[in-house]
C-alpha cells in the first residue's frame, strides 16, 4: 500500500512538472512573437557615389569617371516612444577619386600645378583619398519592430580625416606618383540620404575645401576646390 502511495505520489508530481513546462514553453513563444519595442536601426552601409569637384582652377575640368566608395556602420539611438526618429553615430571608411587636366608636380620646392595643354596626350590624371570618417544623422522614418522595408529620411554632418592622398599622373612618356601634402587633411560636409528599403539616394555637400588655403597654381590662381558627392547608400541591418 505504502509503495502504491509512493508511485501515486511521483506521477503526480512529475504531471505537474510537466505542466508547469508546458505554460512555461507557452508563455515563450507567446513573448517571441511580440514586437520588439526596443528595437534598433543598426546598419551596415555601403555607397557608391560620383565626386563632383566645385570652383575649379581655370581652364580645369574634370574628365572619366571621378568615382567614391564608401562604408560603414552607424549606430541608433531612438529618440520618440515609436522609435521611428533617431540620433545615429557612426564609423566608416571612404575612397575617393577625382581625374581631371590639373597636373601636379613635385619638386625640391614644393608641388607646382598647371593646366594639361589641350594637344597634349595622356592617359590618366588623378588625385586619390582614403579617408576615416565619422557620420552623425538625424534619422526619421516609418519602421516598425516587424516591418524591414520602409521610407527614411536621414540628414546630417560627416567629419573625415585624410590618411592617405595620392597625386598620379600617366603620359605616353613619363608616370608621376606621390603622396601630396597640399590636401586638406580634415575634410567636413552636410549629407543627406533618403529613399525606400535598401535602395537610397545619397548626397554629400563639402563646407571646406579639399586643399589648404596657400595652394595656388603656377599662375598665381588660388585654390578653392570643393568636393560634392552624389550617388546611391545601401543599408544592411
Amino acid at each position: 500500500m505504502t509503495k502504491q502511495i509512493c508511485i501515486g505520489i511521483l506521477l503526480t508530481f512529475l504531471g505537474f512538472q510537466y505542466a508547469t513546462a508546458q505554460e512555461e514553453n507557452e508563455k515563450a513563444v507567446v513573448i517571441d512573437t511580440l514586437p520588439d519595442n526596443n528595437y534598433r536601426e543598426d546598419q551596415f552601409y555601403i555607397g557608391l557615389t560620383y565626386n563632383i569637384l566645385q570652383n575649379r582652377p581655370s581652364d580645369i575640368s574634370q574628365n572619366n569617371l571621378s568615382n567614391g566608395l564608401h562604408l560603414g556602420i552607424i549606430r541608433d539611438f531612438p529618440i520618440n516612444k515609436k522609435r521611428n526618429k533617431a540620433i545615429g553615430i557612426g564609423i566608416g571608411y571612404s575612397y575617393n577619386s577625382y581625374f581631371h587636366n590639373l597636373k601636379a608636380t613635385e619638386t625640391d620646392n614644393g608641388i607646382t600645378y598647371e593646366a594639361i595643354d589641350s594637344d597634349e596626350s595622356f592617359k590618366r590624371n588623378k588625385f586619390r583619398t582614403h579617408i576615416i570618417e565619422l557620420p552623425i544623422e538625424f534619422r526619421w522614418r516609418t519602421s516598425t519592430a516587424t516591418d524591414y522595408e520602409f521610407w527614411r529620411i536621414y540628414g546630417g554632418f560627416k567629419v573625415g580625416y585624410i590618411f592617405s592622398g595620392t597625386s598620379k599622373f600617366v603620359g605616353n612618356d613619363e608616370k608621376l606618383k606621390f603622396n601630396n601634402d597640399d590636401l586638406n587633411r580634415l575634410q567636413y560636409g552636410l549629407t543627406l540620404s533618403a529613399g525606400y528599403n535598401t535602395w537610397n539616394f545619397h548626397v554629400y555637400y563639402g563646407l571646406n575645401k579639399l586643399f589648404k588655403d596657400d595652394t595656388k597654381t603656377l599662375d598665381g590662381e588660388a585654390f578653392e576646390m570643393s568636393v560634392i558627392k552624389v550617388g546611391l547608400m545601401f543599408y544592411i541591418l
